[in-house]
């Protein structure tokens, strides 16, 4: 009897972490793999991230904390600028400076896709970006049309900093499942 019962306990063991595996991680059956490249312009005569508030300590602060950026950056197929590469949608949201130590902002963004495979939906994405790490992981939160129901993650990785030109370039790969 002790022996069906640890048996039995063992197989739903297996089971489970099977099920977990299958459901999670980065591929597998009805998993989409996204990469598309972000472009957050601050400078220039058509800047696509501009501040829109901030705590009265934010310009002390080295890590801008407090600051409230709102975007409508374009998302693009090739790292190449949004003029030149092929724009497949946009970035629409805003990032928040919230870390008192570490360039960390928090991400709640949108990607509206206007183009290509995915052109009518969308994808929501929320989670903590530390800038300055070189892979950074967010999480896919909802979406529509295509992607309605949508779980899964980004990874963002930063491209070029922008430090020269005022445009920030970020290559984002999303693993969805809808």
């Amino acid at each position: 009897m002790a022996k069906a019962a640890l048996q039995l306990l063992l197989l739903l063991c297996v089971a489970a972490v099977a099920w977990a595996m299958d459901d999670g991680g980065g591929g597998g059956a009805g998993m989409t793999k996204i990469k598309v490249y972000w472009h957050d312009v601050v400078a220039g005569p058509n800047p696509t991230a501009i501040r829109v508030a901030q705590a009265a300590s934010t310009n002390a602060s080295s890590t801008y904390f407090g600051a409230v950026v709102a975007i409508d950056d374009p998302l693009t197929s090739s790292p190449a600028a949004a003029a030149a590469g092929e724009v497949v949608g946009r970035a629409q949201g805003t990032y928040t400076f919230a870390d008192q130590r570490v360039i960390g902002l928090l991400m709640d963004m949108n990607f509206v896709f206007t183009a290509g495979d995915h052109n009518g939906s969308s994808l929501a994405i929320m989670g903590r970006n530390e800038v300055m790490s070189p892979v950074r992981e967010m999480s896919v939160v909802g979406g529509s049309g295509k992607f309605r129901m949508a779980r899964g993650y980004a990874e963002a990785r930063t491209v070029d900093s922008g430090f020269k030109s005022g445009e920030t370039i970020v290559e984002y790969t999303l693993f969805v499942k809808a």
